[in-house]
Formats: structure tokens, sequence, C-alpha cells
């Protein structure tokens, strides 16, 4: 079969186009004829060896998935041949069939295409941890969502006001924060032109911000953090910018605020039903018109290096998508 291989760590433009074996199933793995797979910042970062997972060389980059179930172990009893699914596999989707375990492939809906499923599941699942299991954000509160043109960022300003939040996206370019503003921005701030911490305090009239989301990182987190109203929840969700950010932790205990890690990935394992029910309800809001994705661009399976490229030079806005089968 066709993949997109990772022989050794280095930049989009070291991965190649080549045949490898099929997939042999282990216990409780399920086999997939790969339809779509999503990009998303991880994939670039894995194939450098600089994320949280270090698969063995040689792998396919590509984490999140939909497809065709092909074919399941004995073990597993909840998923059938021929089934519409998407899946959370981590590494290994940029080609034709990948193999995941059985607890982390779900059955989509009939009416669901399998770009708007493979676009789904890493963005909204993320966002929607975030700011219901960890902030907890409340009607009528107020949202900084930072890189808000990205995948979850672009997830997380639509989600905010389908929760009943007051968002504001925080991007770096006029076309970024356009996008942000047709899925449900109140207000922007260009944060490459505007002074973001006097941007945010008028915004809000001095009060401060109840919740941010950070998937940036580097010089953006303490000026947003220095624009946290009283008791306010600062979620870390990643460093796109490609620094981890140094904060002054007196002003958590100025703003009597809370800094949260969000690692949506994890909690998926260690959570599963409550992950599966925010999954439910996703497809939930999705069915019914409220939420959807941004979708920049479609790439060919042979293509998927240029797509980590345009996600590594920040190109993409909401979700790039490498389609590869039927």
């Amino acid at each position: 079969m066709r993949a997109i291989l990772c022989q050794q760590h280095g930049l989009p433009d070291s991965l190649i186009y080549t045949d490898i074996p099929e997939p042999v199933l282990g216990k409780g793995e399920v086999l997939i004829q790969v339809a779509a797979c999503a990009v998303n910042f991880p994939d670039v970062l894995i194939i450098q060896d600089k994320y949280q997972f270090k698969p063995e060389l040689p792998f396919s980059p590509g984490g999140e998935v939909s497809g065709i179930v092909e074919q399941v172990s004995p073990e597993v009893k909840n998923l059938k041949v021929g089934q519409r699914v998407l899946a959370l596999c981590g590494w290994g989707g940029f080609a034709e069939k990948v193999k995941v375990q059985a607890n982390r492939v779900f059955p989509i809906p009939p009416q669901m295409d399998f770009i708007t499923a493979a676009s789904t599941l890493y963005t909204f699942g993320t966002a929607y941890h975030a700011l219901k299991d960890r902030a907890e954000i409340k009607h009528g509160e107020t949202l900084l969502v930072l890189g808000a043109s990205g995948g979850v960022g672009l997830a997380a300003v639509a989600l905010g006001k389908v929760m009943g939040a007051k968002v504001i996206a925080a991007a770096s370019t006029t076309e970024k924060l356009e996008i942000c503003k047709e899925h449900g921005a109140e207000q922007v701030i260009n944060y490459e032109t505007e002074n973001l911490k006097e941007r945010i305090k008028e915004l809000t009239k001095d009060k401060g911000v109840d919740v941010i989301l950070d998937v940036v990182g580097g010089k953006y987190a303490e000026p947003a953090l220095r624009g946290m109203a009283w008791k306010g929840r600062y979620l870390v969700v990643g460093f796109a910018a490609g620094e981890i950010p140094k904060l002054p932790f007196n002003l958590t205990l100025l703003k009597g605020c809370s800094v949260m890690g969000v690692f949506w990935g994890r909690f998926s394992s260690e959570e599963p039903q409550k992950n599966q029910q925010n999954i439910l309800e996703l497809v939930n809001m999705i069915q019914k018109g409220q939420i959807s994705q941004h979708i920049h661009q479609t790439y060919s399976l042979q293509d998927a290096p240029q797509a980590l490229q345009d996600m590594l030079d920040r190109k993409v806005i909401g979700k790039a998508i490498v389609e590869i089968g039927e």
C-alpha cells in the first residue's frame, strides 16, 4: 500500500512517498481503509521528534482519520467490517490503511461525510474538553482565543459562541480575523500590530477576560495573562509559536486565577466515557448546524508533506485535509 513515510526525523521535505506492507492486526485492533486524514500541528512536531509521543522509525504521520473498517480482530465486538468510522490513531494516518485500537475508533452517522468526520475529532474534541471540562465556561463569560484561526482555535471560537460566551479572537492577519468573525467572534485583536494587553483592557472595559485558550504560547502568553479577570482560567493547549513561555506566577496570585493544562489525547484515554459523551454532543451540534469546520484546503496523499509545510508556515486557516480514498 502507498504511504508517506518518516524514515529520519526532520522537516516535511524529508518525508517520502512509497510502498509499505499492510498493517498486521494485534489484539483489540481494527484495520481502517483511510478515506481522509486531517493535518494537525502535532504532526509537524512528531516528524521532528519534538512531540510527547515518539513512534519508532520508520512511521507515517497523521493522527486523525476517517474511513471504512476493513478488518477487526476477534476480541472487537462493537465494530464491524464495512462500518464508517473516525479514529484517533496518533500516527500512521498518511497511508491507504491504518490499524487502530478499537477504543480509539468511533462510528460516524450516515449523513456525515468523511472530510467532516476527519476534521472534527482532534480540534473540536480538544476545544470542547478545554472549555467544558477544564474551564467550565459559563454563559456570559468572556473568552479570549489566542491563535484563533488555526484548527483548535477556530473550533474554540465556534464552541464558545454556542456555549454562550462573548468571544474575542486573536490572530496575526486581517484575513484570519475575518474568518474568526464568520465563526462567531464578536471582537478581534491582531496581536502582530496591536498591543494585546491594552486591547484586552479596552475591549473588556478594564475587567479582563474570564477564560483564555492558548494554542500559541511564546511572546503572547504573558500579556494575555496580564489581561485576565479575577478568578480567570488560562488554558494551555499548545505552543505553535515554537516557544514554551515562562510565566510570572505572581500574576496568578494577584488575579486569583488558574493555569490549566489541556491534553485531550490523555483525557480520552483516562476518562473514555466522559470523552465519548463529549463526542456525541459534538456530533449532535454538527448535525444541527451549530458548528462546522473551516476547510483550508484538501491535498492528495502524495502532497501530504506540502500540507505539513503549510501548517509549519502558519498558512493554514482552519483545517487542512489529506484525501486518500473513497
